[in-house]
């Protein structure tokens, strides 16, 4: 009778086992039961299984579930949608991972197939580039041709057709608001007036913006070039940050992309329009009939949105990659930021100064989020463990809005456009950026949160202005034991809204985290940067080095660490990095420095 009892206790747990699992394939069908010999095909419907168990009040979740991917890439079509629903509990979470010895990748990308090399003549391309050329045709998503600004060939991302090697800029020569105007020299390349699809980036101090050409007047060995609406009255109006003219070290700099005409290296691509053509010259041992060629449809893969009353809960994603987004924004309305990445809905200079929340403020600026692969409102303890995100547009992992009790983890962030991470409030819309925000209800702060042991390298490749790690308005964040290096802006941001008014953020730790090659192309940065009151907060035992002194910078406004205007109530101690380079922008009170620099 024991033992068939215990026969019967151990066919129970063995169920739950294998009941709380649900197995997903590239090659399955969601015809299937979801077990490991017949799995599904999406993640959407695994999630949906995990629902059904959970509402159902199936045994199998008992312990947690487990949706497990095996190797290969998922193919998003639309949004991977988690909601309050999908919620696990302390007892039983449900986690997202890879199947061991396995790399499943979530990717919001479509393959570019079919290329052929072009043997004729391509009207207005350079003629180093004729007789190089292969041509595919954009995809068509729905009932439209699918419009990108992101190629990867065989996991390296291609270059939009540019008028310099990337990274290398010229200095404009004048830059007149009251016109809505700037003036560049001449380029030596022919028919750029003509070219429908001009852009022109702009470095402007701690930011650049990208401008939709508009008019390409040129005058001998001067050009005067307009912009579309709605970026040319955003980049003249507002004046933080405004390029410079005739500063300290010269005027600042640009570089005009996206015309066929400035298709003239290999590795680099354009688009025609309208036809959809996409032209690319591969790079040396790239075979075009072999390549795997992807291009991205999709601006968010993944969001987890939830609400106070109802939040999302306890899901963990393990040793999942993400790649594959897109941001199409820039091609519709420009891109002009205020910092961080954080873009401009309208903005100007007061003419008289003074808000009742800041008597000296001189500029109002009204602002919105950029665009992010993985997204995540309210919820609690959605965690991210071993994850990879490469190959993305803008934002890779951003904690929004009332995110709490949550972590990142030994992730990895790479190739990616904009931010690694954001997390915080950094109030938009209607709500003036420099109001302090105080909600309401206390719990839409994002709290408790610790990004630690993650390595981001080699982002902020497209929005120069973002960041390695930034955090607007919270409280109670643990950031500790991260690398972060090659950004071309600052590296650990925390803080925002520019005042020494009490606005919630509180108790925020910067440690032990090392933070290198920083600064590559804009100043007014910080290896560590901050900003306004956070009462308990602490940056300790931090290495900080190699700080690059951008090229086309018009000061040398960066430093190693930067506390920048009213930052308050910070304990500075045990910092190291080369030299004693800080400053302190109109810092409020409370700030304590103990034993940092070469020591």
């Amino acid at each position: 009778m024991k033992r068939i009892r215990l026969l019967f206790i151990l066919s129970l747990i063995a169920f739950r086992a294998v009941g709380g699992e649900i197995w997903v394939s590239p090659n399955g069908n969601d015809a299937n039961p979801g077990t490991k010999e017949s799995p599904l095909r999406t993640v959407a419907e695994a999630l949906k299984q995990a629902r059904e168990w959970r509402r159902l009040s199936n045994p199998a979740v008992k312990g947690g579930i487990h949706i497990i991917l095996e190797q290969g890439t998922y193919k998003q079509d639309k949004v991977l949608f988690i909601r309050p629903e999908d919620s696990g509990t302390a007892d039983s979470p449900t986690w997202i991972e890879s199947a061991p010895e396995s790399k499943a990748i979530i990717s919001g990308g479509v393959p570019l197939k079919s290329w052929k090399k072009v043997a004729e003549e391509i009207p207005g391309l350079p003629e180093a580039a004729q007789g190089n050329i292969w041509v595919a045709e954009s995809p068509r998503i729905g009932n439209k041709l699918l419009d990108f600004r992101q190629l990867w060939i065989d996991g390296n991302k291609a270059t939009r057709s540019i008028q310099f090697e990337p990274g290398k800029m010229e200095r404009m020569l004048d830059f007149i608001p009251g016109k809505e105007e700037i003036w560049i020299p001449t380029p030596n390349i022919t028919g750029l007036n003509t070219a429908d699809q001009l852009e022109m980036v702009v470095h402007q101090r701690w930011a650049i913006a990208i401008l939709r050409v508009k008019e390409f007047d040129i005058q001998g060995t001067k050009t005067r070039v307009t912009f579309h609406q709605p970026e040319s009255q955003l980049e003249f109006a507002h004046p933080w940050p405004q390029p410079i003219i005739n500063g300290e070290k010269g005027s600042s700099s640009f570089f005009l992309c996206n015309a066929i005409q400035l298709l003239d290296k290999p590795g680099e691509w354009y688009r025609e329009y309208p036809s959809g053509k996409i032209y690319y010259w591969p790079r040396e041992g790239e075979d075009m009939h072999t390549v795997s060629a992807v291009v991205p449809a999709l601006e968010e893969i993944v969001k987890v949105d939830g609400s106070l009353e109802r939040p999302v809960s306890h899901i963990h994603f393990k040793n999942i990659h993400f790649e594959n987004s897109t941001c199409i924004r820039p091609s519709y309305q420009g891109h002009v930021t205020l910092q961080g990445g954080l873009y401009l809905l309208d903005a100007y200079k007061l003419k008289i100064p003074g808000l009742p929340e800041k008597a000296t403020l001189e500029n109002q600026a009204w602002i919105a989020r950029p665009e992010a692969a993985v997204r995540v409102r309210g919820g609690n303890n959605i965690n991210f463990t071993k994850c990879t995100f490469q190959h993305l547009a803008s934002t890779g992992l951003d904690y929004e809005w009332a995110v709490n009790h949550s972590s990142v983890e030994d992730c990895l962030f790479t190739d990616i456009g904009g931010s690694a991470i954001l997390l915080g409030s950094f109030p938009d819309g209607g709500f003036e950026t420099h109001v302090p925000y105080i909600p309401e209800n206390s719990r839409e702060m994002c709290s408790h949160i610790r990004i630690s042991n993650n390595l981001i390298t080699e982002v902020t490749n497209e929005d120069w202005g973002c960041v390695g790690i930034g955090a607007g308005y919270v409280s109670d964040v643990n950031i500790e034991h991260n690398e972060v290096g090659h950004v071309n802006y600052s590296g650990i941001c925390v803080g925002w809204g520019w005042t020494k008014l009490d606005s919630g953020m509180k108790n925020n730790r910067i440690h032990a985290n090392y933070v290198h090659h920083f600064a590559k192309q804009l100043y007014d940065a910080g290896g560590l940067y901050t900003l306004s009151s956070q009462p308990g907060s602490s940056m300790t035992n931090n290495r900080i080095e190699h700080l690059i002194d951008a090229p086309y910078a018009t000061n040398d406004r960066a430093f190693y660490i930067y506390f920048d205007e009213a930052t308050s109530y910070y304990r500075v101690e045990n910092n190291w990095c080369p030299e004693e380079r800080f400053d302190s922008n109109s810092p409020g009170p409370g700030n304590v420095w103990r034993n940092n620099g070469p020591y």
